[in-house]
């Protein structure tokens, strides 16, 4: 199958090439008297035509490998100026346009009103006989169909609300999320003379081919499939549905003047649903404009393209305006069709993993992202790339919040509720005069039974379906960014479950937070590393353990970088709390090495021997319980498997100790080694002393 680079498109056509060539009578016919000239194109490009290119041609050859950085500026240049006039969201130009024009509004209110109206009447019945919340599922299902039927701002705005648990119940989230674009598709000669008015040249001096129908259609647009003139490059070319955006207009118009109503009357929505409908329409017009959509490609290109497994399409600038937008052709099916993608000798797992793995990057490094995941944004192609299309909506992470979301993961491990509820401020959820105390109980109730589940047990959708269930019930405000991301999450588990349902996305992305963790030299992941790897004053070797394992996992993993941050801020001057935990810690470890190595040189010796040695002795040369000597050993053995770890670690190097060897030579800083061995001297002597005395007690390891 071959599909168009034209995100949320619905596809028209399954074959790998078109069947059938247009004739003149297939065209517009706005250009009738000229000859037949739309052939339609085969899958794959021709070969490259034997004539000498032309300066177009020669600037997309350049596009298509990257060559001149110049050129390709100029030509994006001048895509901007013919998108200079693109509309922008403005509340109040929309006022001064719809407010002179009454009978228009009217007649579109009574169409939105009879709709929504019906729709809000049969809520009223069902709370009053005592069923809504039996009809969730029912009445979540008609407003999905309502939101189609009143077109496509409806349909943008239930995708919206597909990602806010804050706003919807569950029961909506999940049904709105099916939303669909089920419009019909527009004329094609509209779309051709549109091409033509947009870029200013004939249609056969820009394509040498062009599909007779769009290949794919949705609210915005459609979408056609057609051939460079100069350079044969097969291209993807979106049109810009007529009419569009004095439609958005008026409906948003409208949106606004009842989300002030909802605002004034309507109590359990604790969120500003007009700034929430004001942001949402300057996004939705952020579409419309495609010069845009093409620099929010080349930006995502930059920061994420670099791996081998990813793949977005290039943007042809001299054939793009406000209105029109032509890309790179790419070959690939649906994630969401998964026998096409196992007939390529494909896995619809690794291509899932490579999804995770970049929206974490999106999410958590850049903090730039795919605002509108769904599976006919993402392609598996035949090399095995995973293809992001769309870019009409993109979204952007604040810095602070990207650090915030990695600690409120580590105090999710740990089930500190309280600082996770402190968390929702650093991550914009709640304003800071809201009191959280009534919110840890909530996160206490929901968390401790899905943490009794393994990470590699526990299923993404159940967690963000419980923590959408706490948003909904406090006076929550989810940011758009965090949103969209866990739906992001969502949608590529529940295409994962469909190839294999023991599936986990958060098992497949503990790797890169333990990774993050381990390595980021950001003060605020080092004081979350440190806070998840002690607790009441003792080192957690457990935790260290499973991160490096975890972490190790992660391709971009360094053993160089591992806990680096944590060395220097040990070493450093800020550091001295750290230093009295690490000395006690390194005590415990010394004795456990030293005593495990006394245990097993012991056991080692014949019994009869021992029976000499230590004058009929059989039991041990130490004065130690058998429990504290199996915890001795425990910790000298994972301590020694951690060193395993890094050692086998590709990139490991003996140097990254150097750091500590370097430091403790320095005069201000030989207080930490003689504190190390001064209290393993204690510690050794105090043994020593109870193995002179015979004396049965032991010496705790606990607050050592």
């Amino acid at each position: 199958m071959s599909l168009v680079a034209a995100g949320s498109c619905q596809c028209f056509c399954s074959s790998s090439s078109f069947a059938s060539v247009a004739t003149p009578t297939s065209w517009p016919k706005i250009r009738r008297a000229r000859a037949a000239r739309a052939a339609v194109v085969e899958a794959r490009p021709p070969p490259p035509p034997t004539r000498v290119m032309q300066p177009a041609a020669l600037r997309d050859v350049k596009l298509i490998v990257g060559g001149d950085r110049t050129e390709d500026l100029q030509a994006e240049a001048r895509a901007m100026a013919r998108a200079v006039n693109a509309s922008v969201y403005s509340p109040e130009a929309l006022t001064v346009q719809y407010g002179s024009r009454p009978i228009k509004v009217l007649r579109r209110t009574l169409e939105i009103l009879t709709a929504l109206g019906s729709f809000g009447l049969k809520l009223f019945l069902d709370q009053r006989n005592g069923v809504f919340d039996k009809k969730k599922r029912e009445r979540a299902a008609e407003l999905r169909r309502i939101f189609t039927r009143l077109g496509p701002t409806f349909v943008k705005l239930g995708q919206g609300l597909s990602t806010r648990p804050d706003l919807c119940p569950p029961e909506y989230l999940e049904e709105l999320s099916e939303l669909q674009d089920a419009l019909p598709t527009f004329p094609d000669a509209e779309a051709f003379s549109c091409i033509e008015r947009e870029l200013g040249l004939p249609l056969d001096s820009i394509f040498s081919s062009i599909s007779p129908t769009p290949i794919a259609a949705a609210s915005l647009g459609q979408v056609y499939k057609a051939q460079l003139t100069y350079s044969g490059q097969i291209v993807a070319v979106k049109v810009q549905r007529p009419g569009i955006e004095e439609a958005i207009g008026l409906d948003f118009y409208l949106i606004r003047g009842i989300g002030f109503f909802i605002n004034k009357y309507v109590d359990i929505i604790t969120s500003d649903v007009v700034a929430l409908i004001d942001e949402f329409a300057r996004r939705v017009y952020q579409e419309l404009n495609y010069v845009q959509e093409g620099q929010n490609a080349r930006r995502f290109k930059k920061l994420y393209a670099d791996r081998e497994d990813i793949l977005v399409p290039d943007i042809f600038w001299d054939y793009s305006s406000g209105k029109v937008l032509t890309m790179e052709w790419v070959d690939g099916v649906k994630l969401s069709e998964q026998d096409a993608i196992e007939k390529q000798g494909l896995k619809v797992l690794d291509l899932v993993n490579t999804g995770i793995q970049c929206s974490l990057r999106q999410l958590l490094e850049y903090g730039y992202f795919h605002a509108d995941p769904h599976p006919g944004n993402l392609l598996a192609t035949p090399e095995g790339k995973l293809a992001f299309l769309d870019f009409g909506m993109m979204s952007e992470t604040p810095e602070e919040a990207r650090f915030a979301i990695i600690g409120h993961v580590v105090h999710m491990v740990n089930r500190d509720y309280e600082a996770m509820a402190r968390d929702y401020y650093a991550l914009d959820f709640l304003s800071q005069d809201v009191d959280v105390s009534p919110i840890v109980p909530a996160l206490r109730d929901f968390f401790d039974d899905a943490l009794s589940y393994t990470v590699s047990e526990l299923n993404f959708k159940t967690l963000v379906n419980g923590l959408g269930a706490v948003f909904y019930q406090y006076p929550f405000n989810v940011p758009a960014y965090y949103a969209l991301i866990l739906r992001s999450l969502t949608v590529l588990e529940g295409l994962a479950l469909s190839a294999d349902p023991n599936f986990k996305v958060l098992a497949a992305s503990y790797p890169y937070f333990a990774k993050r963790l381990l390595t980021d030299p950001n003060p605020y992941l080092r004081d979350a590393l440190i806070e998840l790897l002690f607790k009441d004053g003792r080192f957690r070797w457990n935790r260290l353990e499973n991160l490096l394992v975890q972490g190790r996992k992660d391709r971009d993993f360094s053993a160089k970088d591992a806990l680096q941050p944590v060395l220097k801020l040990l070493l450093g001057p800020d550091g001295e709390e750290l230093r009295t935990l690490v000395i006690k810690e390194a005590v415990r470890v010394t004795e456990a090495v030293v005593l495990g190595t006394v245990v097993d040189t012991y056991n080692s010796i014949p019994n009869v021997v021992r029976a000499l040695i230590f004058n009929g002795n059989v039991t041990g040369p130490l004065t130690v319980s058998d429990s504290e000597i199996e915890s001795m050993m425990a910790l000298r053995d994972q301590v020694f498997r951690i060193w395993g770890l890094l050692r086998s670690s590709e990139d490991f190097d003996p140097a990254l100790l150097q750091p500590i060897l370097q430091v403790l030579q320095q005069p201000e800083a030989r207080s930490l080694g003689e504190r190390v061995i001064g209290g393993i001297t204690q510690r050794l002597a105090a043994r020593l002393l109870q193995q002179i005395l015979r004396v049965p007690t032991t010496v705790s390891t606990s607050n050592s």
